[in-house]
């Protein structure tokens, strides 16, 4: 995308010109997060965490190859290497803190993320591809990170593993065998060891690839903003560089500072202490849990406890396998959304009944995080069952309607209008010098 009144990338410097001539790599930055990339002129700073998640990729993958060269990937030893990283390698507790609690970041980032695409619209049209790659990086997220999890070979590591791994086998048929071919054995062991940390290595860098795809088909519509109003023209836009590269600096900022205050002062907060003791085949914990960004998922997959059954007679589908196909389902689910949501308008700003859905969606959402934690026992089983229910409502039946039936709040006719009234100034001259339509030249009385 590359509206008519960007500006183009003019080298001064001769050793610039030189390498733009040949190899145009400066080229590409202006064009994509420097000032020849417009945006919209009235992004707020929710639209800092893709950025956000972009920089916390990074920190994992720094870290992650640091950690790499003094881990070991065996059974005997993998427990006792990530000791010595944390006691006998030079800031190498400092390294694991930030690569585990910047995995909790990276998923708090995107999580806000992908609720923010959801409250403005930005699933809908043109933007779609935008979604369904965003949607695949999180999947490719929660991979690494469920085989990340795996590796200090912990009690925690080792029956998550089993657990998760578990899950294939309520497959019919073939479920066993996947479940032993991922594993490469009967039970996590060596094998399974050895793939998981190959895979651990390698998605990371997937990932990133698949970020390069996800930014590519931003800049092809160019960004949403919060009134959903496409833009009409120069009034509306402003150059990426400097004004959201310091918008996104200060977001930066904000976002280290607390990345340091748990590195440094809470760095087990989000993790497990049964992780802290060797991995025991023989010995199962009293509580098995994953790490917290998947707990809304766990919550649905152990909502369903009864068999489906023909009138008690003969079991048509087990709970187990249930569960398996509802929590990936939940997942699944929002690569339909943009074809589930037939509003023409965007923003929920705009939207009363979309509004209220949204923020119900979110408690929804809480309430299954905080299930999923929970032992699986009563009231947390049955309040797990209520809320995977509203869920799935919430996309198949209460999107549908709303976006029927809700009549949305009048739009601005433009971004600039939006930004006027909302600053309660008459004129673009006063609101933005030398951008707006008063600037233009006059017809001579």
């Amino acid at each position: 995308m590359s509206f008519p009144w960007a500006t183009h990338y003019e080298p001064k410097n001769p050793a610039m010109r030189w390498i733009d001539e040949r190899l145009p790599l400066p080229r590409l930055v202006y064009n994509a997060v420097g000032a020849g990339y417009p945006v919209p002129r009235n992004l707020n700073y929710f639209w800092n965490f893709g950025v956000l998640a972009g920089v916390a990729l990074m920190i994992q993958i720094l870290t992650g190859v640091i950690l790499a060269m003094h881990y070991t990937a065996n059974i005997d030893t993998a427990f006792n290497s990530v000791e010595a990283i944390m006691r006998d390698v030079n800031s190498g507790w400092l390294m694991r803190y930030a690569h585990a609690n910047g995995a909790s970041f990276f998923f708090i980032v995107v999580y806000i993320h992908i609720f923010r695409g959801l409250f403005y619209g930005s699933y809908k049209a043109p933007r779609e591809m935008i979604w369904l790659l965003g949607l695949v990086i999180f999947l490719l997220m929660m991979a690494t990170a469920f085989m990340g999890y795996v590796l200090p070979w912990g009690q925690m590591s080792f029956w998550g593993a089993q657990v998760i791994t578990g899950f294939f086998s309520a497959i019919p048929v073939v479920g066993e065998p996947i479940r032993q071919w991922l594993l490469g054995g009967f039970v996590p062991d060596q094998a399974a060891l050895n793939r998981f940390f190959s895979l651990h290595y390698l998605l990371p860098f997937v990932i990133a690839g698949t970020i390069i795809l996800h930014i590519w088909a931003l800049h092809i519509p160019g960004s949403n903003n919060p009134t959903g109003v496409s833009v009409k023209g120069p009034q509306d836009t402003v150059p990426f560089h400097p004004y959201y590269t310091a918008k996104d600096g200060f977001g930066l900022g904000v976002f280290l500072i607390l990345f340091s205050i748990m590195v440094f002062f809470l760095p087990n907060a989000l993790g497990h202490p049964d992780n802290y003791i060797m991995a025991n085949p023989l010995s199962t914990p009293a509580h098995i849990v994953p790490e917290w960004y998947f707990w809304p998922f766990y919550a649905i997959l152990r909502a369903f406890t009864v068999d489906l059954s023909f009138f008690g007679l003969f079991t048509i589908v087990e709970a187990k396998l249930l569960g398996v196909i509802a929590m990936f389902a939940s997942i699944l689910i929002l690569f339909f959304l943009p074809w589930l949501d037939n509003s023409p308008v965007r923003s929920g700003n705009y939207r009363p009944k979309f509004k209220i859905a949204f923020w119900v969606l979110v408690a929804d959402v809480l309430v299954l995080g905080f299930c999923g934690q929970m032992p699986a026992e009563e009231p947390w089983v049955m309040l797990s069952q209520l809320a995977a229910a509203y869920y799935f409502a919430h996309f198949l039946i209460v999107l549908p309607l709303i976006s029927h039936f809700e009549k949305p709040l009048p739009l601005p006719g433009s971004i600039t209008e939006a930004v006027l009234q909302k600053h309660n100034i008459k004129g673009e001259r006063e609101a933005l010098p030398g951008m707006g339509s008063d600037t233009q030249p006059q017809p001579a009385e």
